[in-house]
């Protein structure tokens, strides 16, 4: 199978086109290496799948499209796993610019050729943040989502809708990912692991948002990865009826899912934290702060959908899994710790 992986250098991304190149697929992998954070990290990760020789580099930004339409062009995919994005919540708060070029935009370049190639299935990452404020627990697919609280989960939702438009008009088969929170070894430097444990071992204080009053549902990258691959290798042929908010009376017949993507047992802060001391062996001095504009108290995700569909559900603990960080953490920058 012919798959373009787009957001290929991202902390996802990386661990998805390893995934698919191992098990013998061919990967064409876009990614544009910008500097939202450390373009050394992606560099590091592009040089692990480099390794394969069914992989297949352009360094391209989804924006361009003359670029994109040229690469489906030579390549000729036959699916689509659709990663790159502007992520973080509170950046997008700072440069809202960002956001509607790289996840409205160019979104939209990657699902039109999707269309005019006559792409087999899209599958493409969502977040957990298009929950917004909702309070009941845990978040389903069948709940409203029309409330985001930053412009990054209104980003996804609006994705979420091109995407189901898309599939209505043109029968693409299409998969949205909620993704809850992930992480785990070459993980993103913005995201809460990768931050503590730096600080941590520096010995220097950690903020806490909220005074500690946070849950969160942590997502291992490999739960993710085998969602998105088990996703991807069943398209779907018509709307799941299940996965149809109540509110909704729409009667399309669009080949369309949305799944949650969680490991279904959200956790405090404060119990991460811990954790990560107990692994590290080192106490953090920890600052506790208000809550931050956009941000959530609560995550859980009901993965009860894509059991369901795929017979998978994420189960890494998460001692298992900050072990896991922590251990890729000091190898890679070298902590003799």
């Amino acid at each position: 199978m012919k798959i373009i992986v787009t957001g290929v250098a991202g902390f996802i991304g990386m661990h998805t086109a390893k995934y698919l190149l191992k098990r013998g697929d061919d990967v064409i992998g876009i990614d544009n290496i910008n500097d939202y954070y450390d373009p050394q990290l992606k560099l590091a990760r592009l040089k692990e799948i480099k390794k394969f020789d069914k992989f297949d580099f352009h360094k391209v930004d989804i924006v361009n499209k003359d670029e994109i339409e040229g690469i489906f062009l030579k390549t000729k995919p036959q699916k689509v796993i659709h990663l790159a994005a502007q992520a973080g919540v509170r950046y997008s708060i700072l440069n809202p610019e960002k956001y509607i070029q790289s996840n409205l935009n160019g979104f939209a370049n990657i699902i039109e050729n999707c269309r005019n190639f006559a792409i087999k299935h899209f599958v493409y990452g969502s977040s957990s943040s298009v929950y917004g404020g909702n309070t009941l627990l845990p978040f389903s697919e069948k709940h409203s989502v029309d409330h985001p609280l930053s412009l990054y989960a209104a980003t996804k939702k609006s994705n979420e809708l091109m995407a189901h438009a898309y599939s209505h008009l043109y029968k693409i088969p299409s998969t949205g990912l909620r993704f809850f929170t992930v992480y785990g070894p070459w993980g993103r430097p913005d995201m809460a692991l990768f931050k503590f444990t730096k600080n941590i071992l520096d010995r220097k204080q950690i903020d806490i948002f909220n005074h500690g009053k946070m849950h969160r549902d942590f997502t291992y990258i490999d739960d993710i990865v085998e969602g998105v691959v088990r996703a991807l290798d069943k398209p779907p042929t018509s709307i799941n009826k299940d996965n149809i908010s109540k509110f909704n009376t729409s009667m399309s017949n669009a080949p369309y899912k949305i799944f949650n993507i969680g490991n279904g047992n959200s956790i405090s802060l404060i119990k991460y934290v811990k954790t990560l001391e107990d692994v590290l062996g080192i106490k953090a001095i920890i600052n506790f702060m208000d809550m931050q504009q956009g941000d959530v108290t609560s995550t859980d995700a009901d993965n009860s959908a894509l059991d369901k569909w795929v017979g998978f559900k994420p189960s890494t603990q998460i001692e298992k899994g900050v072990k896991s960080f922590v251990d890729w953490y000091k190898e890679f920058y070298s902590v003799k710790n």
